[in-house]
């Protein structure tokens, strides 16, 4: 399918020229405004080289040209008849359908007994270390969208994954206390002797 050539990347450039031609100096200014960065790679290089490929498969074109003073001339790229229709297709198909994706945490958590307690519950600590500092700087960035007055449709996938990352903070902080406490074993440790006393104790009042 042509959809499948859209990069995530692509897909943000033409989200973008679905409201107004620009050049990609103003494409990476709003990227930043709206935290794309968030969701997509960002780089000045890769965003260059991703309007030229649209514009190859005939998905954007030139309009205009602009200059200002003596800086570089700016080329101001406008999405096509084509860019619109993929453009829909592949946005519809990331909205609705549920794609299978493969987070790297869920391997880690497959091998926590291999690993070890001490070795698991430290890079653990060190997860939640990060989590924590990442859902405080989502506090702060929901601050600053609001101060500017950005649209709230316009970074609704950043509600979503703030939302994931204290979602996921949580989780691990419940991972962590069972892990430490014994209440989830590893493999090479015997149940400690308060949790023994609690399950014969359920057992009997059962």
């Amino acid at each position: 399918m042509v959809a499948a050539k859209l990069t995530a990347l692509g897909v943000a450039v033409l989200e973008l020229l679905h409201e107004k031609p620009m050049h990609p100096y103003e494409m990476a200014q709003l990227m930043r405004e709206r935290y794309v960065d968030q969701r997509v790679k960002l780089k000045a290089g890769s965003l260059y080289h991703t309007v030229e490929r649209l514009q190859h498969n005939g998905f954007v074109e030139i309009v205009d040209t602009q200059r200002d003073g003596r800086r570089p001339e700016r080329t101001v790229y406008a999405m096509t008849a084509a860019g619109k229709d993929v453009f829909e297709q592949r946005a519809r198909e990331m909205l609705g359908d549920v794609a299978q994706e493969y987070p790297e945490f869920l391997s880690g958590l497959a091998v926590i007994d291999d690993l070890g307690r001490d070795m698991s519950l430290a890079e653990l600590e060190h997860r939640l270390t990060l989590l924590r500092a990442s859902v405080a700087a989502d506090q702060v960035m929901f601050e600053r969208v609001r101060d500017n007055a950005v649209p709230e449709i316009y970074w609704l996938d950043f509600r979503y994954a703030a939302a994931h990352r204290a979602f996921e903070l949580e989780w691990c902080e419940r991972l962590y206390a069972d892990l430490a406490s014994g209440r989830i074993r590893f493999q090479d440790e015997k149940p400690s002797l308060s949790l023994i006393t609690k399950e014969d104790h359920e057992r009997k009042t059962s």
